[in-house]
C-alpha cells in the first residue's frame, strides 16, 4: 500500500515538473531580425514594439504577434479598361514593406491579414484609376510611366495604414484578339511605309550621284575641248610662223597673232 502511494506521488511530481517546464517554455518567444513583435493580452495590444531577440510573456495569458517588416512581394492578376475602352488583362508584381514604427497601428486597425484587407483591393483600384487615363496603345508604349503612376496612386491609398510600396511592376499586358490583330496590321503598315521611304531615299541619293557624275563629265569634256582648241591654235601658229616676230600694234603692245595665222 505504501509503495503504491509512493508511485502515485512520483507520478504527480512528474506531471508537475512537466507542467512547469511547459510553462517556462511558453514564457519565452523569439522575435527574429526583420520582424516586429506586438504583445497582446486577452486580444488587446498592451505594449508597443517588442524588439528582436528572446522575449518573456505571461504563458496562456499573453502572446506576441510577429509582423514581417522586410520587403515582401505580392503578385496580382487584374482586368481593367483603357481610355479608348479596350479591355486589358494585366499581371502585376508589387514589392511593399510594413513601416516598423507603424506596425502596431496596422495590427490594431487591420490585423495580420493586411494584404487581403488593404493591399490587394488598393492595387486593383489604383490600376483601374491609372489605366483609364491612357489608350491601349499608350499603355504599351508608356509602360514605365504607367507603373510609376500606379505606384504613386497606390502609396496614397496604403501609406496611412503603415504600408510603403517600393516597386510596382507591370509584368504583362494582354488585350483582345481584335485589338492584337489591329496592332499587328498597324505595325505591318508602318513597316511598309518605312520601307517605301527608305527606297525613295535610296533612289534620291542615286539620282544625285548621277547628276554629280554627269556634271563632272561635262566639266571634264569642256576642259578637254578647251585643251584641244589650244593645241590646234598652237600647231597652226607654228606651221605658219616664218621666224619673224609678229608685228606689234596699238598702245597695249598686243601681238597680232591673226596676221601670222592668216
Amino acid at each position: 500500500m505504501k509503495g503504491l502511494f509512493n508511485n502515485e506521488k512520483i507520478r504527480i511530481y512528474g506531471v508537475c515538473v512537466i507542467a512547469v517546464i511547459c510553462l517556462i517554455a511558453l514564457s519565452f518567444t523569439t522575435v527574429r531580425s526583420g520582424e516586429v513583435g506586438i504583445r497582446v493580452r486577452f486580444g488587446k495590444v498592451v505594449s508597443h514594439e517588442v524588439k528582436a531577440g528572446i522575449n518573456m510573456k505571461i504563458p496562456l495569458i499573453e502572446k506576441i504577434e510577429k509582423m514581417n517588416v522586410r520587403v515582401q512581394k505580392t503578385e496580382v492578376k487584374t482586368n481593367s479598361s483603357s481610355k479608348d475602352l479596350q479591355e486589358v488583362e494585366m499581371s502585376l508584381a508589387v514589392n511593399y514593406q510594413i513601416e516598423r514604427d507603424k506596425a502596431t497601428k496596422l495590427y490594431k486597425n487591420v490585423g495580420m491579414s493586411y494584404d487581403d484587407v488593404v493591399l490587394e483591393p488598393a492595387i486593383q483600384e489604383s490600376i483601374k484609376a491609372v489605366t483609364s487615363k491612357y489608350t491601349a496603345e499608350e499603355l504599351i508604349t508608356n509602360r514605365s510611366e504607367v507603373s510609376v503612376k500606379c505606384q504613386e496612386e497606390l502609396n496614397r491609398k496604403v501609406n496611412k495604414y503603415g504600408i510603403k510600396v517600393n516597386d510596382f511592376n507591370i509584368t504583362n499586358f494582354n488585350f483582345s484578339k481584335e485589338f492584337n490583330k489591329a496592332i499587328e496590321e498597324k505595325q505591318v503598315a508602318e513597316q511598309k511605309v518605312l520601307t517605301a521611304k527608305q527606297e525613295l531615299e535610296k533612289e534620291r541619293i542615286e539620282a544625285e550621284k548621277k547628276i554629280v557624275k554627269a556634271e563632272a563629265e561635262k566639266q571634264a569634256n569642256e576642259l578637254k575641248q578647251q585643251s584641244l582648241t589650244d593645241n590646234i591654235i598652237r600647231e597652226k601658229f607654228i606651221e605658219k610662223w616664218n621666224g619673224e616676230l609678229p608685228k606689234v600694234s596699238g598702245s597695249n603692245n598686243i601681238m597680232d597673232v591673226s596676221s601670222i595665222l592668216g
